[in-house]
């Protein structure tokens, strides 16, 4: 089953670890790459001081205060994509950065593998847009997963507190 906006029309802090043991899936051309989705990072509103939106709107982040489901992909350090999803309300910036899928750790080599850059920056999680989250996880599945919060990566500049918050989520491994 395909992912939709209401999915994402929640607290990024809910969102994330709903999202651990789904599968990312890319369509390219004739061509899909798909892999389930296994650590993640909540973003969540104006005062959480590791977010892009912490300082406002700006040209950089207005996707973030786009609909739910809205892909949020900018560049960092001059070489790396991120691929982060909108979450919540419009006009709420909050979203999750996809950090790591089976066999491929790291947002920059998430968005390697799966070919991600800006020219999906700002379109929609769908089909249509050639991005997308399947979940396949029955509800017993969902239960079984064990889930590990750890504090989010690279963060640092946002201080003690916000560096610290337990917002990074990953599935235990097997």
């Amino acid at each position: 089953m395909v992912l939709k906006s209401s999915f994402f029309n929640r607290s990024s802090l809910l969102v994330a670890p709903d999202l651990l043991g789904t599968r990312l899936v890319r369509k390219i051309g004739d061509d899909y790459i798909s892999a389930t989705i296994i650590e993640i990072e909540a973003y969540e509103g104006f005062d959480d001081l590791a977010s892009h939106a912490s300082r406002g709107r700006t040209p950089r982040n207005t996707p973030m205060f786009g609909a739910p489901g809205i892909i949020y992909v900018y560049f960092v350090y001059g070489m790396h994509w991120m691929l982060n999803l909108v979450c919540g309300p419009k006009d709420y910036p909050a979203a999750v950065l996809i950090r790591g899928v089976e066999d491929c750790l790291g947002p920059g080599r998430v968005t390697k593998k799966f070919l991600i850059d800006k020219n999906v920056n700002g379109e929609i999680l769908a089909k249509k847009s050639g991005l997308w989250i399947e979940d396949a996880l029955n509800a017993e599945e969902k239960e079984k997963r064990q889930i590990i919060m750890t504090p989010r990566i690279g963060v640092a500049y946002a201080g003690p507190i916000w560096s610290q918050k337990p917002y990074r989520f990953l599935l235990k491994q097997k």
